[in-house]
C-alpha cells in the first residue's frame, strides 16, 4: 500500500516517548488559527510512499529507540489516510516497534478503530473546548472528537493530550483548569502537555501566500506558561 508523506524527522524528540522516527502525513481538513504546518494541508503533493519501503527506513533508526523510542505517525492528519497507517502500525508491531499516533481526533471512526488496534500511544490535540470554538478556530467539529477520545478509552489506548495555549485566546487560568479536567475525565489518560505558541511558522505562510489568522498575537512566554503550570 502507498501512503502520501509530507516529510520524514529521523531523530525527533518531542512526538512521544523517548526518541522517535517521525513520519509526517500529507493532508488536513482542519484550519486550525495557529497551525504550524500550512504546507500539509492539501492532500495532493507529498511524496508517494510503500509502507514495506517506509518500514525498512524506519527501522535504520531502531538502535536510537532504547529507553522507550519507536516510531510516531502524525501530519497534517494521519487519519485522513487510515488504511495506511493501520497497515504501517502493523507492520510495525511485528518487529515489537512502539506506536504513536499524534491526532486531531477528526476522521471515520471505523478506520480510526482499526489503525488504534495497532497502536501503543494516542498524542491528541484538544485544541478547544466547545462546538463554538472548535467551529470557529479549526472548522472542525467538536463532538467528533468527543467519539474519537472516548474510543481511545474504550480501546484502552494510553492517552496523552496535548493542548496549545495562545495569549488572549487559551491562556487563562481557568480554561487551562478546564482543560486539565477534562484530559483527566478520560480513564485511559496518562499526560497532559501545554505547549507555548509560537510564530516560527510565519515565513511558511509567506511562502504559500497565506495570512496568518494570529499574525499579531504575541507568542506565549514559555516561562510564563511554566508559572501557570505550575500553579494548576
Amino acid at each position: 500500500m502507498t501512503g502520501n508523506i509530507h516529510s520524514i524527522q529521523s531523530l525527533g524528540a518531542v512526538d512521544g516517548p523517548g526518541v522517535r522516527y517521525v513520519v509526517f502525513m500529507q493532508g488536513c481538513s482542519l484550519r486550525c488559527v495557529y497551525c504550524h504546518n500550512p504546507d500539509t494541508w492539501l492532500t495532493e503533493g507529498g511524496t508517494p510512499t510503500d509502507v514495506d519501503e517506509l518500514v525498512r527506513k524506519a527501522l535504520r533508526f531502531r538502535p536510537y529507540w532504547k529507553n522507550g523510542g519507536g516510531v510516531t505517525v502524525t501530519g497534517g492528519e494521519p487519519l485522513l489516510q487510515a488504511e495506511f497507517v493501520e497497515e504501517f502500525f502493523a507492520k510495525l508491531h511485528e518487529h515489537g516497534v512502539h506506536t504513536a499516533l499524534d491526532t486531531s481526533g477528526v476522521g471515520n471512526l471505523a478506520q480510526a478503530e482499526k489503525v488504534l488496534a495497532h497502536t501503543d500511544l494516542v498524542l491528541c490535540d484538544l485544541k478547544f473546548l466547545t462546538k463554538a470554538d472548535y467551529l470557529k478556530n479549526c472548522r472542525a467539529d467538536f463532538d467528533q472528537i468527543e467519539r474519537f477520545l472516548q474510543l481511545t478509552a474504550m480501546k484502552n489506548v494510553p492517552l496523552w493530550i496535548r493542548h496549545v495555549v495562545v495569549p488572549g485566546l487559551t491562556d487563562g487560568m481557568d480554561h487551562l483548569r478546564r482543560v486539565k479536567a477534562k484530559a483527566e475525565s478520560y480513564p485511559n489518560f496518562e499526560k497532559l502537555e501545554f505547549l507555548p505558541f509560537h510564530k516560527l511558522c510565519m515565513e511558511k505562510y509567506e511562502r504559500l501566500g497565506l495570512e496568518f489568522p494570529l499574525k499579531d498575537t504575541p507568542a506565549m512566554n514559555p516561562d510564563a506558561l511554566k508559572t501557570m503550570v505550575e500553579q494548576l
